[in-house]
């Protein structure tokens, strides 16, 4: 959703990001008002699973008619408040690995002013890869973004990336999990699957899965249970199975669900689920953050076809 026109750094915050990380300068300007590239401060945080900040930038105020002259001067589009970050993802695995990561924008303090997700595609062992991450806009009188930094970071062997949009993967489908619901406790995460090829595509039963920590390892401990009612009625996953066949362009859904409830015993959090659509089906592997607190146990729907 998009925000009302940000409130810009003042240059006194352009100064105090620049003199506590380290500074790339800007030129100085032609006379007031001419446009010179806005002031870009190193970032030596550590790497975060292989992804760092590199720099960032955050302009100062746009100059007056009696602005001296050396102002420094940003032009932005209406809803860009010109606040990035430059970022850099490295691969040292032995295989190519889809990135996705959260990206923090917070104050001097560390509050958190938004966020932004960015999926890094395919990159391949051994190689770096770069980009840029933009602030949108923040409401009026928010305090001023100072940093930005890694927030969280997940990857997927790129063989395994869930895909919702772009090409046709080879197998002819798509499968993805949406951002869930959670309320008292209970979660549920949607995982959708569309028929994207050109054949008509058979489901009967339940997606298969296999629970990973965070070095991809299985997790062992966990039931899976068929049915939402085996966690709570009335998630939506709780009729039996029924085979359905999904004509090209059409799609079906299932889904996960948990509660998180924590009473004796060690808390589980297993972030990773490779996903089977069906036996022999091409694994696709979900980031869905299950946090299962000391309960043991994951429901996972029937296959049915999504409404609409």
């Amino acid at each position: 959703m998009r925000r009302p026109r940000p409130r810009l750094l003042a240059p006194a915050a352009v100064l105090l990001l620049v003199t506590a990380c380290g500074t790339e300068h800007s030129a100085a300007g032609g006379g007031a008002g001419a446009a010179v590239p806005a002031p870009r401060a190193t970032v030596t945080d550590p790497p975060v699973d292989g992804v760092r900040i590199t720099s960032v930038t955050i302009p100062s105020a746009s100059p007056t008619p009696s602005a001296s002259p050396g102002s420094v001067h940003a032009d932005r589009l209406p809803g860009d408040s010109g606040i990035s970050a430059a970022y850099q993802v490295g691969n040292d695995g032995d295989e190519a690995m889809t990135y996705t990561v959260l990206f923090a924008f917070t104050t001097d303090t560390g509050a958190v002013m938004d966020t932004t997700e960015v999926t890094v595609p395919a990159v391949a062992p051994g190689r770096t890869t770069t980009g840029t991450v933009d602030l949108g806009t923040l409401a009026p009188g928010a305090s001023p973004v100072t940093r930005v930094k890694v927030e969280k970071v997940s990857k997927v062997p790129a063989a395994e990336a869930p895909a919702r949009t772009g090409a046709c993967p080879a197998s002819g489908v798509r499968l993805w999990a949406d951002d869930g619901d959670a309320a008292m406790g209970l979660r549920v995460v949607g995982l959708h699957l569309e028929n994207c090829g050109k054949r008509d595509y058979a489901l009967d039963g339940y997606p298969a899965l296999s629970l990973l920590d965070d070095d991809r390892k299985p997790v062992d401990g966990i039931r899976i249970l068929h049915g939402g009612a085996a966690i709570a009625t009335g998630t939506g996953f709780d009729d039996p199975p029924s085979p359905l066949v999904l004509k090209p362009g059409e799609t079906a859904l299932s889904g996960l669900v948990w509660r998180n409830t924590t009473l004796a015993g060690t808390a589980v959090n297993v972030p990773y689920v490779r996903v089977l659509a069906k036996p022999g089906a091409a694994p696709v592997m979900v980031t869905p953050g299950l946090d299962l607190g000391t309960t043991g146990k994951l429901g996972v729907g029937a296959w049915k076809r999504a409404a609409g």
